[in-house]
């Protein structure tokens, strides 16, 4: 008789265990740890940046994930979030993108990261996969991935053009 319970209360755990954690539906990527509020699927392990740009965590497939420790590196959210297919049907190919709203441009390096050396008074930092140009004492002045100083005029004369519409004074 005890061992019938013992067994019966293992099965029913189990079971519970199953039906407590969430996981991927079907139409998933294989590796979706998340849904987004917006239908897409994130892949990243940790919650932290999940989602983001994308209306927030709708549900979590994954495991809890740890607190990382203050000041440790975090992993970026994947950029291989896709459309959720229809229940019952195959996946469908990728959608091709919305045309009312632009892609999101890559975010340049941080404040924190040192400048380039070589900059001085009267040149500006043109960050040349973007054509934008940065005035002395702003915040990405000389902290993007590429580019180049070069005078006001020149910058000018090259297509680019200040940020946020600011020329330098």
């Amino acid at each position: 008789m005890k061992t019938t319970f013992r067994f019966s209360a293992l099965i029913v755990g189990i079971l519970l265990a199953q039906v407590c954690m969430a996981q991927a539906p079907a139409g998933a990527p294989g590796g979706a740890t998340g849904l987004c509020n917006d239908g897409t699927y994130y892949t990243g392990a940790t919650k932290q940046g999940a989602c983001r740009g994308h209306k927030g965590v709708k549900d979590w497939y994954g495991a809890p994930a740890a607190t990382p420790a203050k000041g440790a590196a975090t992993a970026a959210p994947s950029s291989t979030a896709t459309t959720p297919a229809p229940a019952g049907t195959a996946p469908a190919a990728k959608p091709a993108a919305k045309t009312n709203a632009p892609a999101p441009a890559a975010k340049p390096a941080t404040s924190t990261a040192a400048a380039a050396p070589g900059g001085g008074p009267g040149l500006v930092w043109v960050n040349t996969p973007t054509n934008v140009y940065h005035c002395p004492g702003t915040q990405y002045y000389g902290k993007t991935k590429t580019g180049a100083y070069m005078t006001e005029a020149d910058a000018k004369a090259k297509g680019a053009h200040p940020d946020h519409g600011k020329a330098c004074k």
